[in-house]
């Protein structure tokens, strides 16, 4: 099967420039820093972010893996406390087999394709939120698969589903990009890439399972995804979570930024509230007073075990698997 063109995306729409004054905005929070946010923190170790033999055959729409999507970063287990700032340096990282494929706070993985590549659902699930942070991965979806599992879809730049919306596994939900500050700062030697999160429970966790020990991976096919095909497309999933309100609503009065408690209080359903709270607990957890979270601060009412759920979040027409750029 031939792979699918990437569809055209301006180089304006690819990074997320828009609106321009909000991207400005949020540049100088994540340089300068507020009150409730630490600034970012940078160093020369950041260059390793900067891959030119994979970064100029993407942006100019080739798959330079062919039908394997690189990876370019992944989890890091040893991620520094929030309140030092997020670090984009590369100074105390293991990532699940014990290398060093990953920076200071990465807390997800980085799938390099070419801009307009479709980003497909990597379980079923319902859309909590679709929405742009460009100090914080650029235009972005939320999805929850119920069983105490949300993923995200990072620097996107076109997202195609609303909040809300149930989307089956496999299904297209945007087109690929590499909007935010990071893409910017790097471009064109950074690879336009997908970084994608898992939250379970509310928390960041790494699908894949360490080498070293005993808990299961989160692809269905252990350490090595691959995209849905055939009746899996079909699959109709868990039942969405039923959120707890009581539960949101102290994540809420816990929050110290006014802005960012004012957006997750005016959310028009549960579902939309309960996205913004997680997006604030996760990407900006330093806004968050712990004693008022309670004693563990978590949304959902009864713990969920790690198990396989999810697939490669591309289509199998474009892709077969992954690999790592570091051999």
């Amino acid at each position: 099967m031939e792979p699918a063109p990437p569809v055209r995306i301006g180089l304006y729409e690819a990074l997320g420039l828009a609106p321009l004054g909000k991207a400005v905005a949020e540049t100088r929070l994540a340089l300068g820093g507020d009150v409730g946010t630490p600034r970012s923190r940078f160093g020369l170790s950041t260059l390793r972010q900067l891959r030119p033999r994979w970064a100029v055959p993407l942006w100019l729409g080739r798959r330079p893996a062919g039908r394997r999507v690189p990876i370019t970063n992944l989890f890091n287990y040893r991620q520094p406390p929030p309140e030092d700032g997020w670090s984009v340096r590369v100074t105390d990282v293991r990532d699940f087999r014990g290398g060093a494929t990953t920076y200071d706070s990465h807390n997800g993985t980085d799938f390099a394709v070419p801009p307009g590549t479709d980003v497909v659902a990597a379980a079923p699930g319902v859309v909590l939120r679709v929405s742009s942070e460009y100090h914080r991965g650029g235009r972005k979806i939320l999805v929850d698969h119920g069983r105490g599992l949300v993923t995200t879809y990072n620097h996107l730049a076109r997202p195609l589903v609303r909040p809300g919306e149930r989307v089956g596994r496999g299904q297209r939900i945007a087109l690929s990009g590499y909007s935010g500050l990071d893409a910017l700062a790097g471009f064109p030697w950074a690879p336009p890439h997908v970084h994608f999160n898992v939250w379970l429970d509310g928390v960041h966790v790494d699908p894949f399972a360490p080498i070293d020990g005993d808990q299961p991976s989160l692809w269905r096919r252990h350490n090595d995804p691959v995209p849905a095909t055939g009746a899996d497309l079909d699959d109709p999933g868990a039942p969405p979570t039923v959120w707890d309100e009581a539960r949101l609503a102290r994540a809420i009065a816990a929050c110290t930024h006014a802005g960012a408690r004012a957006e997750m209080a005016g959310a028009a359903t549960v579902g939309e509230r309960a996205g913004a709270v997680l997006l604030q607990r996760c990407y900006f957890p330093t806004r968050f007073d712990r004693a008022a979270l309670g004693p563990d601060g978590s949304l959902y009412p009864t713990r969920s075990p790690r198990a396989p759920w999810l697939d490669l979040p591309f289509s199998a027409r474009d892709y077969d698997g992954v690999m790592f750029v570091d051999g």
